[in-house]
């Protein structure tokens, strides 16, 4: 009973307390919370001070002055980025104006000095946009453009393909010119400095070129970096020239209609029935198959029966001979045969698998007195060695992909052409001395090369060399042997594939050990 009366006594007096306090902590909090000038506090005005209402007013007009303040900065730092932009705009004017785009370039005749002079322009503007003075950034590490380099008499080189070598002489004429004209511009450079004409100078040659590297941006140009020997030992000159390729321009604009043109399929055979079934499948235009001799001659004429019964397929022609096999002579043959209006032959083979998409490329690269077509087809590699590791090997439209592990581009080959009738006859058509299989195409080539007509070369998607067994007779001379094995390994599988047949029993010991380490842990 006494604490209570206590703590009742006290109570009125902790309630005061609490109120004394609560004061003090709104007149702190007032003190804090209100607004300061630059250099002093202003002083707080007091309630019910008759000068209260002016001292609101004037923190409101100093601020009002300072937002004012802020918005002219603003404003100034405004026209500032108009100013620096408007600026850069002119800079790119003028830009624009030096190196005019290469869509803009005209080059006719209505003001020739003008034409002149964009031209110029843009050629200087290839090489800042080329990486001469400095680097560019790449995504990955292909995206890199190779240097080759060069010597007065090789050229070393990494995309080689198969028929040219990492190391060898320009046999293109037009890369041995290309090659000769920079050296001796770069001699011309160094015998002729700019600066003091009447100063004696050392007169350099070709005996004094060491090396020199290249390499082509396709849309900017080619880059040279020529190194010659100094004036003494361990001194050098570099010279670094640069090739700029002018602004793309419209040669031709046509409509191509090939709805009634016709191709004549010829092809040479002797036996190989089975082949011809598999080709016959893929076939749908005009053929003429030149045979020779008859054995499983009535196999093929069963084939060509049949096909011709359920796909309605008529257009096809039957020529048999009773001699040795000879490709040129069915092909030569089979083309001279042909008795209708000028028509495109393509000269194939039945182990050839060929879509309508490659017939269309056939046409569109064909010109009579014009053009003659020399695709380079994809070759298969052995599919039980492409796909030993699969349960079982995919149907053939499936094997038909172009990569690196299933093929390669067989650029060494020339005996699949396309070509008009009237262009074969009047180049003179094969050398039927030519007997067996191999030389005649080349020869054919040969003679296209040497005529004025254009050759058409490039590898074509839709044209394909199946894999088959390649023999190597006992009767060939061990030098001619030894080039059969390496022909017949080339055409099995991939450098990787066949290097693991090589190594297969140690990846085999490998993978052994790999599971007996496994059953002990």
């Amino acid at each position: 009973m006494m604490l209570r009366r206590g703590f009742i006594l006290l109570l009125p007096r902790l309630v005061g307390l609490l109120v004394v306090a609560c004061c003090l902590v709104s007149i702190v909090y007032m003190l804090a919370c209100t607004p300061k000038g630059d250099n002093q506090p202003l002083a707080l005005p007091r309630v019910h001070s008759p000068t209260a209402k002016e001292g609101y007013e004037a923190i409101l007009q100093e601020r009002e002055e300072q937002n004012h303040n802020y918005i002219i900065s603003l404003k100034k730092q405004i026209a500032q980025l108009k100013a620096e932009l408007q600026g850069r705009n002119e800079q790119l004017k003028n830009v624009q104006d030096q190196y005019p785009n290469p869509s803009d370039i005209r080059l006719g005749h209505s003001k020739p000095e003008k034409a002149q002079a964009n031209l110029l322009a843009f050629l200087r503007s290839q090489i800042d946009k080329a990486e001469v003075h400095s680097g560019v950034k790449l995504l990955t590490e292909y995206a890199a453009v190779p240097f080759e380099s060069f010597t007065l008499q090789k050229v070393y080189q990494l995309e080689t393909g198969l028929t040219r070598h990492p190391e060898e002489k320009p046999v293109r004429k037009d890369k041995r010119d290309e090659l000769i004209e920079v050296i001796e511009l770069a001699l011309g450079s160094l015998n002729n400095p700019e600066g003091d004409s009447n100063a004696k100078h050392r007169v350099y040659t070709t005996s004094d070129f060491i090396e020199g590297i290249y390499r082509t941006e396709k849309d900017k140009g080619t880059l040279y970096e020529l190194t010659f020997k100094g004036d003494v030992k361990h001194q050098f000159k570099k010279i670094v020239l640069f090739r700029p390729f002018g602004p793309v321009m419209k040669v031709k604009n046509e409509d191509v209609d090939m709805a009634d043109t016709l191709i004549n399929v010829i092809v040479p055979l002797a036996k190989r029935a089975s082949k011809f079934r598999q080709f016959m499948q893929n076939f749908r235009i005009h053929l003429t198959v030149v045979y020779f001799g008859k054995e499983q001659m009535n196999e093929v004429k069963s084939i060509l029966e049949n096909t011709s019964k359920s796909a309605n397929f008529k257009n096809f022609t039957f020529i048999q001979l009773n001699e040795e096999f000879s490709r040129g002579k069915g092909l030569d043959v089979g083309a001279r045969f042909w008795k209708g209006n000028n028509v495109v032959l393509f000269f194939c083979d039945v182990d050839i698998y060929f879509t309508a998409e490659f017939l269309n490329s056939c046409r569109l690269n064909t010109q009579p007195g014009k053009k003659v077509f020399y695709p380079v087809l994809f070759s298969q590699y052995n599919p039980s060695i492409i796909y030993g590791h699969h349960d079982s090997i995919p149907s053939l439209e499936q094997q038909l992909i172009i990569k690196k592990e299933t093929g390669f581009w067989r650029d060494f080959g020339f005996g699949m052409t396309c070509q008009y009738r009237s262009d074969f006859i009047n180049i003179g058509g094969f050398d039927l001395d030519i007997k067996g299989w191999g030389g005649e195409d080349v020869h054919l080539y040969r003679k296209y090369l040497h005529s004025n007509l254009i050759v058409v070369r490039t590898p074509v998607r839709g044209l394909f060399h199946l894999w088959h067994e390649k023999q190597c007779l006992d009767e060939l001379t061990p030098e001619q042997y030894r080039m059969c094995m390496q022909s017949k390994a080339m055409n099995e599988a991939s450098h990787g594939q066949l290097g693991m047949l090589v190594f297969k029993q140690e990846i085999e010991m490998h993978l052994h050990r790999q599971k007996l380490s496994g059953k002990k842990t």
